[in-house]
């Protein structure tokens, strides 16, 4: 690419020789690096900076790594938006951001932000991100993501691109859990593969007297009235009595709500 570059400055028929461009080696350097392989990316920049740049005494156009920096005006990556480039960079943002990297996941921001991305795109990533990774283990994850969302909605780029900051290095740092997500998995796979029981008549609004005299809500526990608003009762069809959906992490909030899901309900084990 710097190959190239010398080339069409020293060429005179379909080169850059007749503007007597001298350029610093640093301006080169930027030049190749932000080509990122594509020679038409450096030959413009390269030909919009000759062009900007006013003849010395001596007659040559000395072009620096600002007046480079200036023509290029943004970094030109390889980057199709409805392409593999596209998927390829937001997984690697998403995997970043859930393997608690916040550099990484930064890097892949500034990726995705200066090929033009949509932010509203990476936005819902973040939000779904606060949801399937980190959940309950810090709840406040999903309030950040979900502001952060509004936030580059009220405000547009280029500053909505700080509350996008804020919220990938939030999820970043943050303690992880998938277990709502994983929880809601495995109650989907019973809706879908048992059979379909009627709700309990305990857990039923009695809204008229027949419904009442059916047996509608009796036997049911009102919370509220029990010490610690909690009683042991039946709240799933009779076949899926033992199902344990809900297995919590140990990390971050969540350990807490372990805790009290093993002491109100009696296990040992809240996974079993």
């Amino acid at each position: 690419m710097e190959s190239i570059v010398l080339h069409s400055i020293g060429n005179a028929e379909r080169g850059l020789q007749n503007l007597r461009v001298k350029i610093d080696p640093d301006a080169i350097k930027l030049l190749v690096n932000v080509a990122n392989g594509d020679a038409r990316v450096a030959l413009n920049g390269l030909e919009t900076a000759a062009h900007a740049t006013e003849p010395g005494n001596d007659g040559n156009r000395r072009i620096d790594l600002e007046t480079v920096a200036d023509a290029l005006q943004q970094r030109a990556i390889l980057y199709d938006k409805a392409g593999e480039q596209h998927y390829d960079t937001i997984s690697a943002f998403i995997k970043s951001v859930r393997g608690s990297a916040p550099d990484a996941a930064l890097y892949w921001l500034g990726r995705m932000l200066e090929a033009g991305e949509d932010p509203m795109f990476i936005a819902r990533r973040l939000v779904i991100l606060a949801s399937e990774d980190i959940g309950l283990a810090e709840p406040m994850a999903l309030p950040m993501a979900v502001a952060a969302q509004q936030a580059v909605h009220f405000i547009g780029l280029p500053e909505g691109r700080i509350p996008l900051a804020e919220a990938t290095v939030y999820l970043a740092t943050a303690p992880k859990s998938n277990s709502a997500y994983a929880a809601l998995n495995r109650a989907m796979e019973d809706v879908r593969k048992s059979r379909n029981e009627p709700v309990p008549l305990h857990l039923r609004n009695a809204t008229t007297g027949l419904m009442e005299r059916m047996g509608y809500g009796k036997s049911y526990k009102y919370a509220h009235d029990y010490e610690g608003h909690f009683v042991l009762q039946d709240y799933l069809p009779p076949s899926l009595k033992e199902r344990r959906y809900y297995q919590p992490s140990e990390e971050g909030h969540e350990k807490g709500l372990a805790d009290r899901m093993r002491r109100l309900w009696k296990r040992e084990n809240p996974l079993s």
